[in-house]
């Protein structure tokens, strides 16, 4: 027993260790570089200086370690140095012949903020000339718990967010005036592979990463396209945690308790064993909805795994699964909404799914100047919708529910090479070239289930009543981008993207022929439609100083339709049958930097054009009834402003000095979106829907590594949910979304291996809500969650 405490303690000695970074610049003949690739032996550390020349290794213990620094157009740089007690700050001015070692010497600790930008290359990606913003999840103070994307994406300028999901389980967010449905307008990646439903069939996402497994989030606006997909919102991925370098095992668990019985339970070990690093989670979440009729309980876990096999090969194997069940309260009418919106008409509609991803990877380094990565994924999943989706203004007659069920199974492979050389007189130039395969399959059906009340999610009768398809889609893409370093402050990057589509559908539908008492009939149908396209973008970057770019981009963007957007029966949304693809680009420019290392700012201006855009609008049918008709409506453009400024207001004050933080931050946005060209002179020089005129998001951040105290206000102006802008039906799945405002606070303690935390989500108990639904969770008026309090208790050794 004494051995067994005796080693208890040593371990605890070793967890306890202090931890130091190392910072610094790269520069070449005293120019700062960007890109260069360092890293740290004999941990086998990577990373890459920033634009500014300027780069970070954290979290490393005390030891005798080794920088090897390779760049284009210089010599490899190998120095070696000793931690001891203190931060180092080496800098490493590349040339024809190798400097003496480099001593350490003392450095003053940067506050990093919550917000960024991605590097002009980050492994196997050229950022360069386009808006990119990142956020760092550690230097936020939020309710990780339920994922809440409005603190969260707080300092991401121009996102609508969709506000309805008390337990975080879907994530709706849309940029620029974009549909914020489940992220169905970005391509959306985890770790640079897919992650939603079906990228070419069905682009919405069900599975969200959790917030506690996150390192960081990474958003590219529409030049994304070029590179990852043509859509016009651009890419969003998740980059989960990997185990920390510098220990064998860390184990981290997080309990929470909030209002409505919610609990959540987060558990995750990771650490570096050899040349082999992990990192396992395992997440349990339930809790009631603050109306009736609302349950859920989710299940997710996530294991990572990657094996050095030398200084030039990395293979990565991750597998994530999720399963949730939801009990869904329904929507509510606008009347209803105004008397209580706690109430709920609906007790007999639930949703279940089920995510299950795979993914293998594999970086090779070809040499000094060339990197190959090759990402394989496969998505076996499925969801079920199952309840009573007729108009929410009508009582639920007791029958028969609908239940719309899909499967669906896709496999994706891409490869990336890129090649860092010089041209002539330009040095750091960067090709970027790569393939990508993509499979996706949909299995969709629809019909009458049991007219009972729980979970029960079969069809009644030999088979679906409504209709039944299999969706396959088939792309094949090639694209390449290069970084022409003009001078050593002035890049330019042009790229080009074919792009080959083929989408089927093969099955049945019924058709109820109308005023005939014959029973439906059964309509079978397969479909092909095969495209190929080439698209283009060009974007430039210039800094007139290292602490200021300037940028602009313009690239083309698409989006297809799909057979399953056709063939979904919902009677509160007809489909118009010849739905046709969308097309357009995406336009924008802005300058961002930092100022004195206290603050960083960025400020951009944006067109979005969006040809044949799919809307809703009221048509006459055949029997002289107007009907809610989902069709390409009209041209529209979007133009915007946007703009995020961050500054640590101590550190400007005491030049550095101060051991505490406060950190305050400003997200402004203007957006002007307008129907034009349409034929619809209903809708002509109409507000485009999903798309708030004004943005607003500030807030303050103070304490220190011991404690945090963080306040978020929000604001959001009023929004239409269809291309007629109307302000209010009676089936309440169309009409104004009015403005609304919202506060958030959050504080956070750490003692030793404990972190206690807490918020108060929407503290003055606001009344409003961000959605009207046409479907499925609604439909109707989804009001948000009123004033809620929660609790965390973090454990971390």
């Amino acid at each position: 027993m004494r051995r067994f405490f005796t080693t208890l303690f040593l371990l605890s000695a070793t967890f306890a260790q202090a931890q130091f970074k190392i910072s610094g610049h790269v520069t070449l003949h005293q120019n700062r570089v960007e890109a260069a690739s360092l890293t740290l032996l004999p941990v086998n550390l990577k990373t890459a200086s920033r634009a500014n020349g300027e780069y970070l290794f954290d979290g490393l213990a005390p030891g005798t370690y080794q920088i090897k620094v390779t760049a284009v157009g210089a010599k490899t740089l190998v120095k070696a140095f000793i931690i001891k007690n203190k931060d180092l700050i080496l800098n490493f001015d590349l040339a024809d012949e190798e400097s003496h070692e480099l001593a350490d010497v003392d450095v003053t600790a940067k506050n990093e903020g919550a917000s960024g930008k991605l590097r002009q290359v980050e492994g196997t990606a050229i950022y360069a000339g386009k808006k990119t913003e990142v956020i760092n999840l550690a230097n936020i103070n939020a309710n990780m718990a339920t994922n809440n994307a409005r603190q969260i994406y707080a300092r991401v300028a121009g996102l609508n967010i969709w506000d309805y999901d008390g337990g975080g389980l879907q994530l709706g967010i849309g940029g620029r005036g974009l549909n914020p449905s489940r992220v169905s307008n970005f391509n959306t990646r985890q770790n640079g592979y897919d992650i939603s439903a079906d990228a070419l069939g069905y682009p919405e996402s069900y599975y969200t990463p959790p917030t506690e497994a996150l390192d960081r989030i990474e958003i590219v606006r529409g030049a994304a396209s070029l590179q990852y997909g043509t859509q016009f919102g651009g890419l969003i991925n998740f980059q989960l945690k990997k185990g920390p370098k510098d220990k064998e095992i860390e184990f981290t668990s997080r309990q929470t308790a909030g209002s409505f019985g919610f609990f959540n339970s987060f558990n995750s070990i990771g650490g570096q064993a050899n040349k082999l690093n992990y990192y396992i989670y395992y997440q349990y979440k339930r809790g009631d909805n603050w109306r009736p009729n609302g349950h859920f309980d989710q299940k997710s876990a996530y294991a990572h795994l990657d094996y050095d096999f030398s200084d030039k090969l990395k293979l990565t194997a991750e597998y994530t699964h999720m399963n949730y069940l939801a009990q869904q309260p329904g929507g509510l009418t606008d009347n209803d909404f105004a008397l209580d919106p706690a109430v709920s008409v609906r007790a007999r509609n639930w949703f279940k799914v089920n995510w299950n991803l795979f993914s293998l990877s594999a970086d090779y380094q070809l040499g000094e100047r060339t990197k190959l990565n090759w990402r394989n994924f496969y998505l076996h999943a499925g969801r079920d919708a199952l309840g009573v989706l007729n108009y929410i203004n009508r009582p639920d007659d007791g029958l028969a529910r609908d239940l719309l069920s899909d499967t669906y199974n896709n496999f994706g492979s891409e490869l990336r090479l890129l090649h860092n050389y010089g041209l002539m007189d330009m040095k750091n130039n960067s090709l970027l070239t790569g393939v990508r395969f993509y499979r996706g399959s949909t299995d969709r059906a629809q019909g009458d289930a049991d007219d009972g009340s729980g979970p029960t999610f079969n069809y009644a009768g030999n088979e679906a009543s409504k209709s039944k398809f299999n969706f396959p889609g088939t792309n094949v893409a090639a694209f390449t981008e290069n970084i022409f370093r003009i001078t050593n402050r002035w890049s330019i990057t042009p790229g080009v993207r074919f792009e080959y589509i083929c989408t089927k559908a093969d099955g049945y539908y019924y058709e109820k022929l109308r005023f005939v008492t014959t029973p439906p009939i059964k309509n079978l149908e397969h479909k092909e439609n095969n495209r190929s396209f080439v698209f283009f973008g060009v974007g430039t970057s210039y800094k007139p100083i290292d602490e200021l770019e300037i940028y602009a981009n313009i690239s083309q963007n698409y989006k297809s339709v799909n057979f399953n957007d056709i063939r979904v029966v919902n009677p509160n949304a007809r489909v118009d049958a010849n739905l046709s693809d969308e097309f357009g680009y995406t336009a924008d420019g802005g300058l961002r930097g930092n100022l004195k290392e206290w603050m960083y700012y960025d400020l951009s201006v944006f067109y979005l054009r969006y040809n044949g855009r799919i809307g809703s609008v009221f048509k006459k049918d055949s029997d002289s009834l107007s009907r809610r008709v989902r069709a390409n409506i009209a041209d529209s453009r979007n133009i915007g402003f946007e703009s995020l400024i961050e500054a640590d207001i101590l550190k400007a004050i005491t030049h550095g000095q101060s051991k505490h933080k406060l950190s305050v931050y400003t997200n402004f946005a203007l957006i002007d979106a307008r129907y034009i060209n349409s034929t619809e002179t209903a809708i002509q020089d109409n507000q485009v829907e999903f798309v708030p005129p004004l943005l607003f998001r500030t807030g303050a951040s103070f304490g220190n590594k011991t404690y945090n105290l963080s306040l978020q206000y929000s604001y959001v102006d009023q929004q239409y949910s269809d291309a007629t802008n109307a302000e209010k039906t009676d089936t309440a799945v169309d009409g104004l979304v009015p403005a609304y405002q919202v506060m958030d606070f959050s504080a956070s303690y750490k003692w030793k291996w404990f972190t206690l935390s807490g918020s108060i989500n929407n503290l003055l108990n606001e009344k409003y809500f961000t959605r009207r639904a046409d479907g499925y969770p609604g439909p109707g008026i989804l009001p948000s969650d009123p004033r809620t309090y929660y609790i965390t208790l973090q454990f971390k050794l």
